[in-house]
């Protein structure tokens, strides 16, 4: 079934103007045409384009998703060079992930922090406990924070 970039943008979630780029910069090869020259998108054109936008939003540039489109008109001669690049990004991802997690842990343990000092109407209640009086679930967060200071 035929789709029109105004359907493909509300399939796809990206705008019109993004579907155009895309298409300028050759990451739709296989784009058709119709004899008004209006691009007309296919179901293969939809996954294509989830494609592209995966490996956008996981921080592969225009040029190097362009090198990967090219690598899938290739076909299976590129197949270890595609596993690769999704590869990679699993790795940074999973890198991007932890560093995420790291941050939210600080994040919960200072709002604990924060809401048990309201609730004490002072912060140096807070500040005076031991490490086995924390949550255990904040205990880490809190070991990182005063690495190289007094336990406060």
């Amino acid at each position: 079934m035929p789709y029109t970039i105004k359907d493909m943008s509300e399939l796809t979630g990206l705008p019109a103007s993004t579907l155009r780029y895309y298409d300028k910069q050759g990451l739709l090869p296989n784009l058709r045409r119709d004899h008004n020259n209006t691009r007309v998108f296919t179901e293969d054109d939809y996954t294509q384009l989830r494609i592209i936008d995966c490996l956008k939003r996981s921080g592969l540039s225009i040029r190097d998703i362009r090198s990967f489109i090219d690598m899938t008109n290739r076909g299976d001669e590129a197949l270890t060079e595609k596993l690769a690049i999704f590869t990679n990004r699993r790795e940074m991802l999973k890198q991007e992930l932890s560093d995420l997690q790291e941050i939210l842990d600080m994040i919960e343990y200072k709002c604990w922090y924060y809401t048990k000092a309201c609730e004490a109407g002072s912060e140096e209640k807070v500040k005076g406990l031991s490490l086995s009086e924390i949550p255990a679930e904040f205990r880490k967060a809190r070991e990182h924070l005063h690495k190289f200071t007094s336990p406060a």
